[in-house]
């Protein structure tokens, strides 16, 4: 989703208020440098937004996730149901895993799908291990903040999160997650 640009609309409505309708600029003019550079500007900005949302991705659709586990919750969950909600989450790709194992012959070296599967559970096993990061659904305010989330980042600044080890640990946690914070 690329951002609308300010500045190379501000760039391009000044130019041409300045030469008219008729925008014939010399090849290394200075508006031709300003246009260039408010445009390269954009990309940069665009390129970044875009790989920030990359990055965001795995935990919006973990936060999603979790809001589909407490359709049915009107109380808050205890840290056995919280453990629980963790551990179908961790199992969500065992299907396909196995499904690809099934399917390659004897002998073959993993599918590239498979082995980032693999790679994938093995990262969030050991985050589980250290402190699971998820939003703090022992709070009423949270479980119903949660329930009308409506799947933007910016919106998730609002919550409370914690980070639940596999020990039945709960430590708090920042947004948007940093290390183990």
């Amino acid at each position: 989703m690329p951002l609308t640009s300010n500045r190379l609309s501000k760039v391009q409505k000044h130019i041409t208020k300045k030469k008219g309708k008729d925008l014939n600029l010399h090849e290394n003019s200075r508006d031709t440098k300003r246009l260039h550079s408010a445009h390269m500007r954009d990309n940069k900005l665009n390129r970044l937004a875009s790989v920030r949302e990359k990055q965001n991705r795995p935990f919006l659709l973990r936060i999603k996730s979790f809001q589909s586990y407490t359709v049915e919750h009107d109380e808050p969950c205890t840290i056995p149901e919280l453990q629980r909600m963790i551990e179908d989450y961790l199992g969500r790709d065992d299907d396909e895993i196995s499904k690809l194992q099934a399917e390659r012959r004897a002998g073959r070296p993993p599918s590239t799908r498979e082995t980032l599967l693999k790679q994938n559970r093995d990262v969030e096993q050991g985050e589980y291990t250290s402190g699971f990061w998820l939003p703090e659904l022992e709070d009423m305010e949270v479980l119903k903040k949660l329930k009308a989330w409506n799947g933007q980042w910016a919106n998730l600044a609002t919550m409370k999160f914690v980070r639940l080890s596999r020990d039945g640990v709960k430590k708090e946690s920042s947004f948007p997650p940093k290390g183990l914070s």
